[in-house]
């Protein structure tokens, strides 16, 4: 049995399918196994959960799991792969399975979402609350998803004083696993009138005659990130982007040509049912054209 687990969400819907080919790949390039887990979920009740609760069938008679089986049957590319149920709730089950695998996968949206909807409820809860990486993998209609042909590059948002070493570790052995260029964006805050005369052309932060801010944070930036490449990943070629304004509107773009985009979460102040990602992992979830992968903090 492989030493490390990729775990993917599975419910029949071709989101999820997305999501479970992203993982496929990403058990291959780790050397894992991958585990496909179908919730089946309990059934509505004005009382609350019922009683007592209904229990999951086994794995071979999972009517959903059968159906990933067949999708899957005769292909010679696959990493070894499990399956098994759960009884309860995706929202609650999924992340709690983060503290037993390396990595949790899901689609954007699962079986009967709103097709307005830019990102589904259990994708929320698992990026917020799950102890490992999640990604997920955004629907056919938004984005390059996970069949498209790799570009050759993952994109970490970075904050010099606030992103920890555990995004940065994750972001750079994925540029290393995949052979890609690792772009790290970073963003400063300027004054509307210097955004207007800005306008959106990247900043060159060696112009001597360059805002100052700018070069403050080119120099963190590489002060905060430079060491731990060489240390980890030596060979991975790295892009630095600094740029003024809205750092989510930035990673965005990035992952127009992106195969990755890596961002982190902060840790949790409160701890009751809030979703507590910050507001640019929760916008890039939304509007990113390629998987995310949101990398929590190491719990104190």
């Amino acid at each position: 049995m492989a030493e490390s687990q990729v775990i993917a969400a599975v419910d029949g819907s071709e989101h999820s399918m997305r999501g479970l080919e992203w993982a496929l790949r990403a058990a291959r390039l780790r050397d894992a196994e991958v585990l496909a887990v179908h919730v089946w979920p309990w059934p509505p009740s004005i009382h609350g959960a019922p009683e007592p609760p209904p229990t999951a069938p086994p794995a071979p008679e999972d009517p959903v799991l059968d159906g990933v089986r067949r999708q899957l049957e005769g292909r010679a590319d696959l990493p070894e792969t499990r399956f098994t149920t759960l009884s309860g709730t995706p929202a609650a089950a999924l992340p709690e399975l983060g503290s037993a695998g390396d990595l949790l996968v899901l689609g954007s949206r699962g079986r009967g979402g709103f097709a307005s909807l830019l990102l589904g409820s259990n994708g929320r809860a698992c990026a917020a609350h799950a102890h490992c990486p999640v990604v997920v993998v955004p629907h056919r209609e938004r984005g390059r998803g996970a069949v498209a042909e790799p570009v050759g590059r993952v994109v970490l948002a970075l904050e010099p004083a606030e992103t920890v070493d555990a995004v940065i570790d994750f972001a750079v052995r994925e540029a290393h696993l995949r052979g890609a260029q690792l772009q790290v964006v970073t963003t400063y805050p300027v004054p509307f009138s210097t955004l207007a005369l800005l306008g959106a052309a990247q900043v060159d932060v060696a112009d001597p005659e360059g805002p100052q801010i700018a070069k403050e944070t080119a120099r963190a930036q590489r002060d905060r990130l430079e060491h731990l490449v060489r240390a980890r990943a030596p060979e991975v070629d790295v892009d630095w982007v600094v740029a003024p304004g809205d750092a989510a509107g930035r990673l965005v773009d990035a992952s127009d040509a992106a195969d990755l985009v890596v961002v982190g979460r902060h840790r949790h102040r409160l701890r009751h049912a809030g979703m507590f990602l910050g507001s640019v992992t929760n916008a890039v979830l939304l509007h990113a054209r390629c998987p995310v992968a949101v990398v929590p903090a190491p719990e104190r």
